[in-house]
């Protein structure tokens, strides 16, 4: 008989935290809430089934390579945490720390580049800049030559970046935080939070009402009408990112690719698809529907970068929503105005990266009640204060 991996439980009246959101951020957050901090009366809500939105439909690329102080920091937490965590969740995640390249196409470009190696290396971030012969050597088959509309002028190589199985990371997730007393309800969709004299009360959901004093949204795209329900409103746009992967090939590409200014990039799983991803699409709706315009842009540049696969079969297209800030980092905080909620949003494109250090951080804040130092720059209230933490320069192309 196989086994679960998680249980399916009767829901309870009460819990001592409420997570909304059945994806790797919220998994994660239940999972060391239970893990670091002995909290276990915990539900995890999920409106579908577990890894439905994001964290099902992203590239799962890896990397620490950002611009600001307090982007790589929490990164590079989060990278080391993925380092360790097949070992400590018990479960083959498919982590390939094959190096991640972004390419530079003009001077402005190889500029912005070469100052973000530096901060990285201040940091203790392994990035370093290469030039266009040491690329072809580690990517034979890519075009170095002057003839694509933008030639490759060199480009930042991350060694520690590189690629996981995100469906695992996921499952392993809500199976460590079940082993450890974490209630995981699919298929319940939450219709309001009660809130009185500003204090957090319960959740009522499509199976009836679930009273409680802490509740942590992490729905990604459904930020702004989850924060809706208490009234709090966020200065978030959402956008989709759409995404492909073609039929399996003899592994060729073994690095991923990312090139900010066509807005691609791609890396090759070991079973040998490709997957492919550009950046958002420029007008905000909540349609997860992919589109002909996405495939034949993306086709167009990445037949420039590698024109060895204009054969390629494209197998199937998504695409995911995002849930965009105007600084491009996340906001991870508490909410003054209502206590007990708390806000784990504004991922943008490059999310599920940050999961493990997500969750841990957000865990610590709801057990203490106080902001952990590494997650301080990405208070909800930053934008009224002027205190915006500026990562655009690093996820230009979602990634």
């Amino acid at each position: 008989m196989t086994e679960r991996m998680w249980n399916n439980h009767e829901m309870r009246s009460s819990y001592d935290v409420v997570i909304i959101g059945g994806g790797a951020h919220g998994l994660a957050t239940a999972y060391y809430l239970a893990k670091n901090h002995g909290i276990t009366n915990i539900a995890v809500i999920e409106q579908k089934f577990i890894g439905y939105g994001g964290s099902g439909r992203n590239t799962a690329i890896l990397r620490s390579n950002y611009r600001t102080e307090e982007g790589i920091l929490f990164y590079d937490q989060s990278l080391k945490l993925y380092e360790d965590l097949a070992q400590e969740l018990d479960y083959n995640l498919m982590f390939s720390q094959q190096g991640h390249f972004t390419l530079g196409h003009s001077t402005a470009s190889m500029q912005a580049l070469t100052t973000r190696a530096a901060y990285n290396r201040a940091l203790g971030v392994n990035s370093t800049i290469l030039d266009p012969p040491e690329i072809k050597k580690m990517l034979p088959e890519i075009d170095i030559s002057n003839h694509p509309r933008y030639p490759i002028m060199g480009a930042l190589y991350h060694p520690p970046g590189g690629i996981i199985r995100h469906d695992a990371v996921v499952w392993s997730y809500a199976r460590g935080a079940d082993q450890r007393g974490v209630h995981i309800h699919q298929l319940t969709e939450v219709q309001d939070i009660l809130v009185e004299n500003g204090e957090v009360r319960g959740v009522k959901t499509n199976r009836g009402t679930i009273h409680c004093k802490q509740v942590v949204s992490c729905v990604a795209g459904w930020s702004s009408e989850i924060c809706k329900m208490v009234g709090i409103k966020l200065p978030l746009v959402t956008h989709p990112l759409q995404a492909l992967v073609t039929t399996d090939y003899k592994p060729w590409l073994h690095h991923v690719v990312v090139s900010s200014t066509l807005h691609i990039y791609l890396s090759q799983t070991d079973r040998g698809e490709l997957v492919c991803g550009n950046g958002i699409d420029h007008y905000p709706h909540y349609g997860m529907r992919s589109t002909l315009g996405f495939l034949e842009s993306y086709a167009a540049h990445l037949l420039e970068l590698f024109p060895i696969l204009h054969n390629v079969t494209v197998q199937r297209q998504w695409a995911g929503l995002c849930d965009m800030t105007p600084d491009y980092s996340p906001i991870i905080s508490m909410v003054d105005d209502v206590d007990g909620f708390y806000i784990n949003c504004g991922w943008g494109t490059w999310g599920f990266k940050g999961s493990p250090a997500s969750g841990w951080n957000t865990a610590q804040m709801v057990a203490e009640r106080k902001t952990p130092d590494m997650i301080a720059a990405f208070r909800h209230d930053r934008y009224v204060k002027n205190r915006l933490v500026g990562e655009k320069a690093a996820a230009s192309v979602g990634n």
